[in-house]
């Protein structure tokens, strides 16, 4: 037995998770706990916004597969996190809030005015897996687990737990904290019969393919779907969550499936391994569009954590219940001796879908100035290392940056299920957290996207993380610039959507002491990035583009999938390809589904 204080405690239970590090703004509900995690050799990290720092934790899971655990100021600072908890909810991202919180004397008595106080637990509790208060300091243990067991089994997921200063002070005597296999389920093969079921299927099949999703990158489960692959022969679909990436050897079976031959390598197959990702609107639930030829025969095999998600979407055949970590190697286990041939057709897809990219390039405006953002991605990109991370943000310019981007990275990260902007600065700085000085980060972002968390920069700054931000700046929220003029004409004003043309963001940069570069020719941009990164320095290139370019839907990479997202066939709501209704006389009727 140890005598031990609460927040010394929570810690100690924090670290038995392999948890390295703690986001937080110090307030004095924080400060025996960040000193507590500072002893024991965690980093601590305070962003500027309690928002920015969930997104910060988010890049670091999806690149460590470690849960987030997040330090919450009482009053204002819960406030301000509830957009990151809901953001990580969306997101299926694990994290544990330890929200502070007054004496709990406040709780009953009746006043107005109590300063920075607030009933913080109802706030939270339609998107939190799990909300709990440490009434008693006895509860600590059983309640820092309950929120680790919650948001680690089944569909991960934000949990919340309220620290009162009334039970800060008190002194438990403990034994040493359990490890996570001796109080949750840290391992989950699915059962042996449901395995050898899938096996049948995947030998019977004539056409597998693999479907890999989010979960597979955050698992780190990258080698072990690749071994599936090799066992079947198949081709492997990325989904739109995880973008243009591909699994380290197999980048010529790799294939995104929002283009034109991930498009065709679905509708040809006859059964499907789906891993690590939800068969949600961005899939076409695997039912409609791209799967709609040879649905009725095409066989589905779901390996899902969660037992109460198999079939909703779309029927299921082999559900494999369990953790990929553990599944993907029971079905190799299960396939046997079996060994799958590449199926003719893929010399032929990786040909097509290198002429699918080289018509893009070719299609890209040679100008110098302006600057076209297809050019921009191309030669942003073009000369990075083949092992950056990349960071995705923003709309129009975003799109470009997907479709035209000249590496094929093995990890790359956006947030696809919440559809928001505004978390590249912070998930890129959680992402650089996690690979350290191994993997440049390279963030390809919007300008109004950008300043969502533009002071997060002063973060990277001085906790010496160095990611590279390449800005496409058009001083306007470019894709409602689109929004406005497909549904109210071309001379619509546009309310709200253009701001201050005299911005400079790598001035910006430079007074946080990052290194900022400003590029208005075409030419200039490659080099610019390689200064960036040889500079050691968090940095930010400021690409003046064309904002005609930008403010019009004409051309943009992969909007016509889309547009595919929203709905499905006969729902009939202007969505999934059915134009709602002008707005304006001669307008051209637009998706209502184009968010920014």
């Amino acid at each position: 037995m140890t005598t031990t204080k609460v927040p010394e405690r929570i810690i100690e239970l924090v670290q038995a998770e392999g948890v390295d590090n703690i986001i937080g703004i110090p307030d004095p509900s924080l400060f025996a706990m960040f000193l507590e995690a500072e002893r024991r050799g965690m980093r601590v990290i305070a962003p500027r916004h309690e928002q920015g720092g969930a997104l910060i934790a988010d890049g670091l899971y999806r690149l460590t597969g470690k849960p987030g655990v997040i330090g919450v100021n009482k009053g204002p600072g819960v406030g301000n996190i509830a957009a990151g908890a809901i953001y990580m909810a969306k997101e299926n991202v694990p994290a544990v809030f330890i929200m502070g919180q007054r004496q709990r004397l406040y709780e009953q008595r009746v006043r107005r005015g109590k300063m920075q106080y607030l009933s913080q637990p109802p706030m939270f509790q339609n998107f939190m897996k799990y909300v709990g208060v440490i009434e008693y300091p006895e509860q600590t243990d059983e309640i820092i687990h309950e929120a680790f067991r919650r948001a680690l089994s089944g569909v991960p997921g934000p949990t919340f737990v309220e620290l009162p200063l009334s039970v800060m002070q008190a002194s438990l005597d403990l034994p040493p904290a359990p490890a996570p296999e001796r109080y949750r389920l840290v391992r989950q093969r699915a059962s042996d019969a449901a395995a050898a079921d899938a096996a049948n299927l995947l030998k019977a099949a004539r056409r597998p393919v693999i479907v890999a999703g989010q979960g597979v990158f955050v698992s780190r489960a990258h080698d072990a779907v690749a071994a599936l692959a090799r066992k079947l022969g198949c081709p492997v679909l990325t989904t739109p969550s995880v973008e243009i990436v591909a699994l380290a050897g197999l980048e010529d079976r790799c294939f995104y499936y929002g283009s034109p031959v991930g498009a065709e390598i679905a509708g040809w197959s006859d059964a499907v391994i789906a891993i690590g990702t939800e068969l949600g609107e961005i899939l076409h639930y695997g039912r409609h569009h791209h799967w709609a030829k040879g649905d009725a025969e095409r066989k589905w095999i779901y390996v899902e954590r969660d037992p109460t998600a198999i079939g909703v979407n779309r029927p299921i055949d082999a559900p494999l219940v369990g953790d990929l970590r553990d599944v993907v190697p029971q079905m190799v286990e299960a396939l046997g001796a079996f060994q799958g041939t590449a199926p003719a057709k893929l010399a032929g897809w990786s040909k097509a879908y290198a002429a699918e990219k080289k018509q893009l390039l070719d299609n890209a405006s040679t100008a110098s100035s302006p600057i076209h953002p297809a050019r921009l991605a191309i030669e942003a990109t073009k000369g990075l290392p083949p092992d950056t991370v990349i960071v995705r943000d923003g709309g129009a310019s975003g799109m470009y940056f997907s479709a035209l981007n000249q590496i094929t990275p093995h990890d790359a990260l956006w947030n696809s299920n919440y559809g928001a902007v505004g978390s590249g600065l912070p998930n890129a700085i959680g992402a650089k957290l996690a690979v350290g000085d191994t993997r440049p980060v390279v963030l390809l972002t919007g300008d109004s996207s950008f300043l969502f968390h533009i002071a997060e920069l002063e973060t990277a700054v001085r906790e010496n993380l160095p990611v590279v931000c390449v800005v496409a700046v058009d001083h306007a929220w470019g894709i409602e610039c689109a929004s406005y003029k497909a549904n109210y004409g071309p001379n619509t004003s546009m309310p709200g959507a253009l701001w201050h043309k005299q911005v400079r963001l790598n001035k910006t940069a430079e007074s946080f002491g990052a290194y900022g570069e400003y590029v208005d020719k075409a030419e200039d941009i490659a080099p610019a990035v390689q200064r960036a990164l040889e500079s050691g320095r968090p940095a930010v290139i400021h690409v003046a583009i064309d904002p005609a370019v930008t403010s019009s839907f004409e051309g943009v990479p992969g909007f016509a999938e889309f547009r595919t997202w929203y709905g499905e066939p006969g729902d009939n709501l202007g969505f999934a390809g059915t134009p709602a209704p002008a707005a304006a006389e001669g307008a051209k009727p637009m998706d209502q589904g184009s968010g920014y």
